[in-house]
């Protein structure tokens, strides 16, 4: 059987009832696939990332020093990235009802545990288990992807995505949970207040979404690599190219895993706010880095994802490069007719809290939208193995948040500038951005090798006008 092709050359996925992706057919319930999913990966999303606010309590309880604050909100990280490869082959051959359900119950448990935690040691093995939460996202990716036709998996998988938002969820309920009830016992003196009362309450959620995720998803389950060899599921990983989208989302992702998690200390040290503002501060952050991803997928899927790239990669190299930039002036020598001590101070800058929450915003509508173009390219260039292409990309994105998280620290420790932390991220957009056109170009000439010396429109063609 022939088939057919992509613009890119990949082929398009072949339908069939129940082992192999899916082409334009349309699959009833797919919808609720992506709803259920969607709802579940916006709450294991919530409890991974949780630290980014209870850290703060906890630093204060446990007298964690500021290294070991960013150490505690990367191990959750950590364990979010290195299982994602294996949870999307597993969603691929299991089918991802099963794989998402066995997650929420997994998570449950070291989450609700997390609230008796007494010793150091134990906070931070109960806070690397809880960051199983995070490799729920390649299993859904590799759900919906089974079960939406080519044409929609762009839009698709960016709804799915927009479960990022869950790293909202304790920004914006955990001051008020943590203030409201410090003090208090609840179930007869078995569970505190304050913030050890959070990660019971996400054990709850965690185990009533899991039963509605069984019973509502659809079955049987599309599980298009159910007779896959496990070697086959592995052979896109010695493409150049996973490689390359990992980076990519590493800048994407992994970068807005660890700002989530680093904003709030930031602008509490920066700005002086109380820890409710700080969090609603870095809400505004999350929210269109989360829910522009929906938008992202549509734009990829009508402009094409490696356009939308550019714009991304733009748009964050103007915010990273504003942010960097460190409080200050510079110092020059004058006359001492003009100044008394023979110096004077130039070039004032600094960024108030308003400016500073802008440029903030504005990265995270760069993500926000990115995250669904470096997805896009997957199901077009490897059809047949989104889950294991997708896991990888996963987990080398989230692995780089957890890299992202101790850098940051070194980088403001090293330098002394509180802003060092966005010119890491600055060098990682810039690396991003050549690697892709170097790429492209590359392409180019391999595809038009007469004209990869032609600096100026031939004679003989039409003047082009974009």
């Amino acid at each position: 059987m022939g088939g057919t092709t992509t613009a890119a050359g990949a082929p398009l996925p072949t339908a069939t009832p129940s082992g192999t992706a899916i082409s334009e057919d349309v699959s009833p319930g797919r919808y609720r696939v992506l709803v259920t999913s969607t709802l579940a990966f916006t709450l294991m999303f919530a409890v991974w990332l949780q630290f980014g606010i209870l850290g703060l309590s906890i630093q204060k309880e446990f007298g964690l020093s500021d290294t070991a604050f960013y150490w505690l909100t990367a191990l959750p990280v950590l364990n979010g990235a290195i299982w994602r490869l294996w949870t999307g082959i597993l969603a691929d051959r299991w089918g991802g009802r099963l794989v998402m359900t066995g997650m929420l119950l997994a998570a449950a448990v070291p989450t609700f545990l997390l609230a008796g935690v007494q010793s150091a040691p134990m906070l931070y093995v109960l806070a690397f288990l809880i960051g199983f939460a995070g490799n729920s996202f390649s299993s859904g990716i590799a759900w919906n992807s089974a079960w939406f036709p080519r044409s929609q998996q762009g839009f698709a998988l960016g709804v799915f995505g927009a479960g990022n938002v869950g790293a909202s969820v304790t920004k914006l309920i955990g001051p008020a949970i943590i203030a409201g009830t410090a003090g208090a016992v609840y179930l007869g003196g078995r569970v505190e207040g304050g913030w050890r009362l959070v990660p019971v309450i996400y054990a709850v959620a965690l185990v009533i979404m899991a039963v509605v995720l069984w019973f509502v998803a659809p079955k049987p389950d599309h599980r298009p690599g159910a007779t896959t060899p496990m070697r086959e599921h592995l052979q896109p990983l010695k493409r150049m190219r996973v490689w390359r989208f990992s980076l990519y989302y590493v800048a994407v992702f992994g970068a807005y895993v660890a700002l989530s998690s680093a904003l709030p200390k930031y602008y509490e040290n920066n700005y002086g706010v109380p820890l409710w503002q700080a969090g609603l501060l870095t809400a505004l952050f999350i929210f269109p880095a989360s829910l522009l991803r929906p938008l992202g997928g549509w734009l990829s899927d009508k402009v094409g994802a490696r356009r939308i790239m550019y714009w991304t990669f733009g748009l964050m190299l103007v915010s990273t490069g504003v942010l960097m930039m460190p409080s200050g002036y510079i110092t020059v020598e004058v006359a001492t007719s003009v100044s008394p001590d023979g110096t004077a101070e130039i070039l004032p800058w600094s960024l108030g809290i308003v400016p500073f929450t802008f440029f903030v915003v504005m990265l995270g509508c760069s993500m926000g939208i990115g995250k669904a173009a470096v997805y896009k390219h997957i199901p077009e260039y490897f059809p047949h193995e989104v889950g294991s292409v997708g896991g990888v990309v996963g987990a080398l994105g989230a692995l780089g948040g957890f890299v992202l998280l101790p850098m940051f620290g070194y980088a403001v420790q090293l330098t002394g500038l509180p802003t060092a932390l966005f010119g890491v991220l600055f060098v990682l957009t810039l690396a991003c951005s050549i690697w892709m056109h170097l790429t492209v170009v590359q392409m180019l000439h391999q595809s038009s090798p007469e004209l990869s010396d032609q600096f100026e429109t031939p004679v003989s063609m039409p003047e082009y006008t974009p």
